[in-house]
């Protein structure tokens, strides 16, 4: 079977649940307000595409290519970027849900989160660094073996993150949200000391 080649594409309002998106490659294209909600993306090529308003809930990403991909307001729980093709990976996230997502082991430097929800989302033994985490919530994230050297969590919240299993050289963390970097030692901080 021939994968399809697009570009330039605009879809909008689309149930992609109902009639699935042909497997191909996408370039330059952008997506809004569409149903992806456990559609299977494997081995999709998706060039300097946008993602606005849609739901990609549970899709399968099974050797998918996101290269220069952003996603705006974009719901998109449960998703393994863990199983995508590492080869030149790269996106941006500005207010997603990412709730229960998976980068294990993936190799994301240079990624920027604003304003995500990212809770329960596990990057363990994940490479974040020089990425941007700006206003994101990070409740019940994982971060085991995490490189995270020269990351930015200043205006970020909610997080834990252990300094002897995680590389944090030259991190930029805030002072109010430092108790992030000590709470597994099970220790109290009087903070109005």
């Amino acid at each position: 079977m021939t994968e399809a080649y697009i570009s330039d594409q605009n879809y909008n309002q689309l149930n992609f649940t109902e009639s699935p998106l042909q497997i191909g490659e996408y370039e330059n294209c952008t997506f809004q307000s569409c149903n992806f909600e456990y559609s299977d993306l494997s081995r999709f090529k998706l060039t300097n595409c946008e993602f606005t308003d849609c739901n990609l809930s549970m899709t399968k990403l099974i050797g998918t290519a996101f290269r220069d991909v952003f996603f705006k307001d974009c719901k998109m729980f449960g998703m393994h970027f863990d199983d995508c093709n590492e080869f030149g990976v790269s996106f941006r996230f500005d207010s997603c849900a990412l709730n229960n997502s998976v980068f294990y082991k993936t190799s994301i430097k240079r990624t920027s989160f604003k304003n995500c929800r990212l809770i329960e989302v596990d990057f363990a033994e994940c490479d974040l660094s020089n990425s941007v985490f700006s206003n994101c919530d990070f409740i019940g994230a994982t971060f085991e073996r995490t490189n995270l050297e020269k990351a930015d969590f200043r205006t970020s919240f909610n997080y834990t993150i252990d300094p002897q299993s995680s590389r944090l050289k030259k991190t930029k963390f805030s002072l109010s949200e430092v108790y992030g970097l000590l709470r597994r030692f099970d220790i109290e901080i009087d903070k109005n000391s």
